[in-house]
């Protein structure tokens, strides 16, 4: 029975760190997420294991009590065999099934959302391979995800804005980190076509984190001027909250006076010599001569 007894004992303590590490993120992920779309998708697969935990207890529970009812009173042995069962299916099923990992040719599939969530969950399993300054690169980059997957909530898929951005996270971004991890590590410090490969990870990484930024801020400013216009043509419509009634915009006064001269017309009395040349066109020649009337029959 002491044997039984420690035996449930180092169970115990397995499920315990398990669980603990299942919500650090699991092995193969490397703990703290990138991003909130990475967590999100650790949080769901946690929550289906705690799920189906809560299942197997609850199966175990109702089995123990069955027996007990219906065959024989469970007695010491029989509610040490259901605690054991229960620390057992505790331990498998916090351990089991891992997260899966998603592979890069699946990162652009699905919508925009699922891209950047998966492409955040993927550069998390990468960290361990890169070097401490593009840990800390991808790190922002999984901010900055979070930001453009706020953007584009509501953006159609078939625009060219989307398809963009699906070729920068899904393809371009998981392209370069896949090609320095396919580097053995002993040839990654060597230097070869102007850098070693952890500087041109670095640069380059640094160069899709700008782009990233750039187009956050080009959705945001799409939202911005929709906005603007949208307020314009309500000043327009209805008049200017701090524009009192009769007086003139800012934007009418820039407007010309409905008889000024249109400038783009050339000037009646530009020099004869300025007309020379293969562009004057066909002269136009009208004599003073007063128009013939027209005869009455």
């Amino acid at each position: 029975m002491a044997d039984s007894t420690h035996e449930s004992d180092r169970i115990m303590a397995s499920a315990k760190s398990s669980l603990t590490h299942q919500r650090a993120g699991g092995r193969r992920v490397g703990g703290k997420s990138i991003g909130k779309g990475s967590a999100s998708i650790k949080r769901e697969h946690l929550t289906s294991k705690l799920l189906r935990l809560a299942m197997a207890l609850a199966v175990i529970v109702i089995a123990s009590m069955a027996f007990g009812a219906f065959v024989s009173a469970l007695g010491f042995e029989g509610l040490f065999v259901t605690v054991l069962l229960m620390i057992v299916a505790a331990f498998v099923f916090l351990r089991f099934p891992r997260i899966k990992m998603p592979r890069r040719e699946d990162l652009t599939k699905g919508d925009l959302k699922q891209t950047v969530n998966r492409t955040e969950l993927w550069l998390e399993a990468q960290r361990p391979a890169l070097p401490a300054p593009a840990v800390q690169l991808i790190d922002h980059i999984g901010s900055q995800l979070d930001g453009l997957g706020v953007q584009l909530t509501g953006l159609d898929e078939n625009t060219p804005a989307a398809v963009e951005v699906r070729k920068l996270v899904g393809e371009h971004l998981p392209q370069m980190v896949a090609s320095y991890t396919a580097i053995p590590s002993h040839l990654r410090r060597e230097a070869r076509a102007g850098g070693t490969p952890d500087v041109q990870l670095v640069d380059g990484l640094q160069r899709i984190s700008a782009e990233i930024d750039t187009v956050t801020r080009q959705l945001a400013e799409g939202a911005l001027d929709e906005l603007a216009i949208r307020s314009r043509y309500l000043d327009y419509r209805y008049g200017a909250p701090d524009i009192p009634l009769g007086e003139v915009s800012a934007q009418d006064a820039a407007l010309p006076p409905p008889d000024a001269a249109d400038v783009a017309l050339p000037r009646p009395d530009r020099d004869s010599a300025d007309l020379d040349g293969p562009d004057r066109g066909v002269p136009l020649d009208f004599d003073n001569s007063p128009l013939p009337s027209r005869s009455k029959r």
